[in-house]
């Protein structure tokens, strides 16, 4: 039976019309070849855009590179040891492409807000993490400062204290709050000599994070000087600072080691944290928590936990488990809460 089909051609119903077949390439189970790639450092991140910096036999080249297709979702961050092919001469005009990312040593993450279940990485493959505040202009927040230090322990990265504008005010009493926890605290203002935070950061890769208009950018340029970070000032009727540095950027300090400065934060989320990685930072807590009932918090409202009664036979020091419990308190107080 014949029928009438589309622009008026005739068909037989028994011809078999129907959608053609469709072609697509064979698949093959070779992929590309790239041991030829060169190994480089990812220095900054911009839309899609990375600067890399590769160093070999052939020297020191700064490549823009953007990121392979078969990466797929895999990002790319700063700090990131990543393979790198194509025009890896560095000459203006080129491009190179990102083909792998080398298993990261360490990650500093963060999330938006403590609902939020998505985390952000942050940095990759850093080993220190400076916590830059200022002690007035200003105030200092220890809450936020709790914060970034539960962030550090979970990444696995040594923390620092830096202490800015300490011509406006004593360092004396934040710094205490801090002594029962081994963090190193270093205090500076305009014009002082660094070279005791420069011995701290020599041969590290440290992250520079820290709340808006605290001076980070000043001192990054201080110890710097090329670095050209842009300086923001604070406002006087809300006593915020003004985000200058956009993005991460590392730089490489003079005598060795990088800093990896970061935009200044208004708030930390930590959604991502568990106990466990607290904990673990804390090698003497840790092997006292192993007598602790299951599922204790650790803090003043768990029952019979082990650290109290370290306290009470004299194993542990006081000083040290109330620094430990404000620092634990202000992973789970909201973020919006915290001074």
């Amino acid at each position: 039976m014949a029928i009438k089909g589309r622009l008026g051609v005739r068909h037989d119903e028994d011809d078999g019309y129907g959608r053609p077949a469709r072609r697509t390439r064979p698949r093959t189970k070779d992929r590309p070849d790239y041991s030829g790639s060169e190994t480089g450092y990812v220095v900054a991140v911009d839309r899609g855009r990375f600067t890399v910096l590769v160093d070999n036999d052939q020297g020191l080249r700064e490549l823009s590179c953007t990121k392979a297709r078969q990466l797929g979702r895999k990002g790319v961050i700063v700090g990131d040891e990543v393979q790198v092919v194509g025009d890896t001469s560095g000459a203006d005009g080129t491009l190179a492409r990102i083909v792998g990312v080398v298993e990261r040593r360490s990650v500093l993450r963060r999330t938006a807000d403590d609902d939020d279940p998505f985390e952000r990485p942050i940095v990759a493959n850093a080993d220190q993490l400076a916590i830059v505040t200022a002690l007035a202009d200003p105030p200092p927040r220890p809450g936020m400062i709790d914060r970034i230090l539960v962030a550090a322990y979970d990444a696995g990265l040594w923390p620092l204290l830096v202490l800015t504008k300490a011509d406006l005010s004593s360092p004396d009493e934040l710094s205490a709050l801090y002594r029962d926890l081994d963090v190193t605290v270093l205090s500076t203002h305009p014009g002082s000599d660094l070279d005791e935070l420069r011995d701290e950061l020599a041969g590290h890769r440290t992250v520079f994070v820290g709340h808006s208009g605290v001076g980070k950018s000043t001192l990054v340029n201080a110890l710097i000087p090329d670095a050209g970070r842009a300086i923001g000032h604070v406002n006087q009727v809300t006593g915020r600072g003004r985000h200058t540095s956009t993005s991460a950027v590392a730089l490489q300090l003079p005598g060795g080691g990088w800093v990896i400065d970061t935009p200044g934060v208004r708030s930390f989320g930590l959604s991502h944290v568990t106990t466990d990685s607290i904990i673990a930072a804390f090698p003497d807590l840790a092997d006292l928590v192993g007598d602790c009932p299951r599922a204790c918090a650790h803090d003043t409202s768990a029952a019979q936990c082990a650290l109290d009664a370290a306290v009470q036979r004299g194993d542990l020091a006081s000083s040290r488990l109330e620094s430990f419990r404000r620092m634990e308190k202000a992973w789970i107080t909201p973020d919006h809460d915290l001074r």
